[in-house]
């Protein structure tokens, strides 16, 4: 065992030796570049969803406005009937009255006028409340109507999404139990695979068995020129020691080393985007299990390719709000 790992070592440092600091120096700003469109993606992703709950906020508040509209208008044609009885009583009152006393028709005179004057303030008030209710009747209908295009489009993306989660299922079912498994979270497709399947210790390498799943991935990805890929890099807590990793500096180094070493392979395939592609080293610090048992470990080291729909239309529509 001994003699294997002094083996390792010596071919890994002879593999270093070969690779230009020039190169490791532009590798390590693609590298930078790729966090920051990472995180771009990231942050427009987090303003999407925070736009679409403000839209959800504005829309609860023009329904209570309307609502408090309509109760507002019912009670002023409440108030608006209540004074028609009033006055036909006084018109009715006013008809007796002038038989007997010309001080009293005076007085009902001048009380019909008063009356005929508030019913004719409540009657454009209601029909100033009527208009402004049904202009915002409108508004809301017509936002009701954006929202259920916007609605319709998110579940357009999300059906599309397990389309190519169920054709990522059927395409790497023989790699599945062992190491590989195809999840849809958030609209989002995750491809996971273990280091089993990948990489030999502190290797970024891809092993045959490992490659051949990243191809079957790749084949996918061809059909599908819209979706964007992140692959991501994840390692376990231990440390990198010696010069066990050939030229690794640390984990973080060796989880993005990794991750291009899978960009590279879906590179291949000419049906792939290259612009969609984005790889990116997240070392020890995404766990997905405790680093406390082996089996945890395990877990934690993996390539989790990321599978996102473009939002482009969907961006468009909430700006339009």
């Amino acid at each position: 065992m001994i003699k294997k790992i002094t083996l390792a070592i010596v071919t890994l440092s002879l593999m270093s030796s070969c690779v230009s600091k020039k190169i490791y120096n532009d590798l390590e700003n693609k590298y930078t570049d790729l966090k920051k469109e990472n995180r771009f993606i990231s942050d427009e992703n987090d303003e999407l969803h925070k736009a679409n709950a403000e839209f959800d906020s504005v829309n609860r508040a023009l329904t209570a406005e309307r609502d408090q509209l309509k109760a507002d208008r019912d009670k002023l044609q409440a108030d608006y009937t209540a004074a028609s009885n009033n006055l036909k009583a006084l018109q009715d009152s006013y008809a007796a009255l002038e038989k007997n006393s010309n001080d009293a028709l005076e007085t009902n005179m001048a009380k019909n006028r008063d009356l005929l004057a508030q019913l004719d303030a409540k009657e454009k008030t209601l029909a100033a409340e009527q208009d402004r209710l049904n202009k915002l009747s409108s508004e809301l209908a017509s936002n009701t109507k954006r929202l259920n295009e916007l609605e319709s489009m998110i579940a357009a993306k999300d059906a599309a999404m397990k389309k190519l989660k169920d054709t990522l299922s059927k395409a790497l079912n023989a790699f599945e139990g062992r190491g590989l498994t195809v999840q849809m979270k958030n609209g989002k497709v995750y491809v996971s695979m273990e280091n089993k399947l990948l990489f030999q210790t502190g290797s970024w390498a891809v092993g045959s068995e490992g490659r051949s799943a990243v191809v079957e991935v790749g084949k996918v990805l061809a059909q599908n020129p819209d979706i964007t890929v992140l692959i991501e890099g994840h390692t376990d807590n231990d440390k990198i020691l010696g010069n066990i990793g050939g030229g690794i500096e640390n984990n973080w180094d060796l989880s993005t080393k990794r991750a291009t070493a899978i960009v590279n392979i879906l590179s291949e395939n000419s049906g792939i985007r290259k612009q969609n592609l984005t790889a990116a080293g997240r070392g020890e610090f995404a766990p997905i299990m405790s680093n406390d048992t082996n089996e945890g470990k395990a877990k934690n080291r993996r390539i989790e390719v990321i599978l996102t729909p473009k939002l482009d239309e969907i961006s468009k529509m909430l700006n339009e709000f």
